[in-house]
């Protein structure tokens, strides 16, 4: 046994019936699994939806707007999805402890460390911490895409080496999943990221996201050097078939880039959901950017734009010459002081490589 610390996401459409009630018997069964793996000595962190798909079920809110009803349904589902947890886990003789979180709260390297530590202290003394987004203060700009953007952020941030995504199928497909002939992608290599060719564009029924955001969190998360797994969550003993008999189990994995990226930058990487402005760059620094072979900073005398109202330590979108972003960092400058000092050579760089991420 290899794993140490997995990170475990489990979506609304393994947790929920067709009807949108708690799949009580899926959730056990996922929780025993689990609780075999604790067991065992392995660290979980669980990344958890279903909270608003249960709440929906229990009440009717048919004249309330989009979010209203997401925040009346997420309150009543969420004390009903973390007591079931909690019964579950305590008959395996386990604690668990509820995490609420939202995109604001991370949005600082503050608070990101503070959650961190929160997470870390439950697990330093025996506690699964259940991971889940605040959708009651939640509004439509300050969420996560959905679960699955949260559960990247959370695997990299508490170092897990690997993170496992449950879906309601079996993985990444070749073709239209409902067609015989398409078959499962099993590998997805560093540097063969792109499978837009293969990709459904449809949402799940319960949760907001798609095989698409999956996708592009699985390759964001690999290539910070943690193996990421997309697999069925309604496969009867899944979990553990994925880490007992990983050449056997059907499923999509995404292999670890081999130069894994420092904390801070994993930070970054998924920061840019925070970013309070934009950097713009000509030719010759977005090219040095750019090259591998070398690891530059944003020096002000290739900036030639500055756009929004930032001040120091603040996230920043990074874009060349042509208007494509290509990457996201820390400022060390406020907005004006940047846009006062463009162009200047001999300044301090306003983005330094040890706070800079690469798209």
């Amino acid at each position: 046994m290899q794993n140490k610390r997995i990170a475990i996401k489990i979506g609304s459409n393994v947790l929920t019936k067709k009807n949108g009630t708690l799949d009580y018997t899926r959730m056990s069964a996922l929780v025993d699994q689990i609780a075999e793996l604790h067991n065992r000595g392995v660290e979980i962190i669980l990344i958890s939806s279903g909270a608003v798909a249960a709440g929906r079920s229990k009440v009717q809110a048919d004249k309330l707007d989009a979010v209203s009803a997401r925040q009346l349904f997420s309150a009543i589902g969420q004390a009903e999805l973390i007591n079931r947890y909690h019964m579950l886990f305590t008959d395996n003789g386990i604690t668990c402890g509820q995490v609420l979180t939202t995109k604001e709260s991370l949005g600082t390297r503050g608070h990101y460390l503070n959650q961190r530590n929160c997470m870390m202290v439950m697990i330093e003394h025996g506690v699964i911490p259940i991971v889940n987004e605040n959708d009651t203060i939640s509004v439509t700009e300050l969420m996560f895409t959905d679960n699955d953007e949260l559960s990247g952020l959370v695997a990299t941030m508490m170092d897990a080496e690997k993170l496992i995504i449950l879906s309601n199928i079996d993985g990444i497909y070749n073709g239209n999943p409902n067609d015989p002939e398409a078959s499962v992608i099993r590998e997805v290599l560093p540097g063969k990221r792109d499978l837009s060719a293969y990709i459904q564009t449809g949402k799940s029924t319960y949760g907001r996201g798609g095989m698409q955001t999956k996708t592009n969190i699985a390759s964001k998360v690999a290539d910070e050097g943690l193996e990421v797994i997309i697999a069925n969550g309604k496969r009867d003993n899944i979990l553990i078939d994925l880490i007992d008999n990983e050449a056997d189990t059907i499923c999509t994995r995404f292999i670890a880039s081999p130069d894994p990226v420092s904390s801070v930058k994993k930070w970054i990487a998924h920061s840019e959901g925070f970013a309070k402005g934009e950097i713009h760059l000509d030719g010759p620094a977005s090219e040095a950017l750019v090259d591998e072979e070398a690891a530059n900073s944003v020096l002000m005398v290739g900036v030639t734009n500055v756009i929004g109202n930032f001040e120091k330590d603040d996230i920043v979108k990074i874009f060349d010459e042509k208007g494509n972003q290509i990457g996201v960092g820390k400022t060390q400058y406020s907005s004006a002081e940047a846009i006062s000092m463009m162009g200047k050579k001999g300044e301090k760089p306003i983005v330094h490589y040890d706070y800079l991420y690469l798209l």
